[in-house]
């Protein structure tokens, strides 16, 4: 899946459902590579969000990926779910 139709998905899904399982739900998916390209930031940034609104299972799952991602990846990924805290 390109970023562009990546970014469409995150924007339509954004609007829609919320809950902290459906966010735990997007970070597997793009760990996973399961309808999408495998993308460790973004699945982090989601379980982040996820795991912030208060899904254990995300937070589990989010120091599990943390520990096979570089620092700039972990760190951009932090930045993303701050900034998509932001604005939602």
């Amino acid at each position: 899946m390109a970023r562009s139709d990546m970014q469409t998905s995150e924007t339509t899904f954004a609007a829609g459902d919320l809950r902290p399982e459906a966010l735990c739900d997007m970070g597997l998916m793009y760990a996973t590579g399961r309808g999408c390209a495998p993308d460790l930031v973004s699945a982090h940034k989601w379980l982040n969000i996820a795991a912030i609104r208060g899904c254990d299972r995300a937070a589990e799952l989010r120091a599990d990926l943390a520990r096979s991602m570089t620092k700039a990846d972990l760190a951009t990924a932090l930045r993303e779910a701050r900034e998509w805290m932001t604005m939602h």
